[in-house]
């Protein structure tokens, strides 16, 4: 919680396709902002120390990790959080796959991890069990031990390199 004499700053960014403005402490991390300031939960503060990445966002079409970025520095910025009502077919696919592939648990990790793998979809239609583990390797999971999320995003890429081929 910032003191009331925090000095502050006002923002103007889109988050989740809707125009956002807000007057903002200048030391509030991106996560804090979208969680406490716009009440979109999807993001979770973890570590706090950009290990763990529980609290992933997307800014300008990159995941970042919103504990190490300051809300002011999305200032003009487009942010989309777990929540969007316009999700990426990367990542509706994502979604889907994780539950059917019992991919998460507690459901702690999994926006940051469907963010990270979306990105990688994006990029690299045909990811390997390595390159998914390595695009994974920022995300801490304590519950499912990894190899249900790597098969997940491994089942979303073929669904989406098959739906792309019909």
């Amino acid at each position: 919680m910032m003191a009331s004499d925090e000095p502050m700053a006002e923002i103007s960014c889109t988050v989740n396709g809707q125009p956002v403005r807000a007057h903002v402490p200048l030391r509030q991390s991106l996560v804090d902002f979208v969680r406490h300031g716009l009440g979109l939960t999807g993001s979770h503060v973890g570590c706090e120390h950009g290990v763990c990445g529980a609290c992933h966002a997307v800014v300008d079409g990159r995941v970042v990790r919103g504990c190490l970025m300051l809300a002011v520095q999305v200032d003009g910025r487009t942010v989309t959080t777990i929540e969007t009502d316009q999700p990426t077919a990367q990542m509706r696919a994502l979604q889907d796959t994780f539950f059917e592939r019992a991919a998460l648990q507690c459901g702690f990790c999994t926006p940051g991890m469907i963010l990270q793998a979306s990105e990688l979809l994006t990029r690299t239609a045909a990811p390997t069990r390595a390159e998914i583990r390595d695009a994974l390797s920022g995300n801490y999971c304590r519950c499912t031990g990894y190899h249900a999320i790597v098969d997940a995003v491994e089942t979303a890429a073929a669904r989406l390199r098959d739906k792309a081929a019909a």
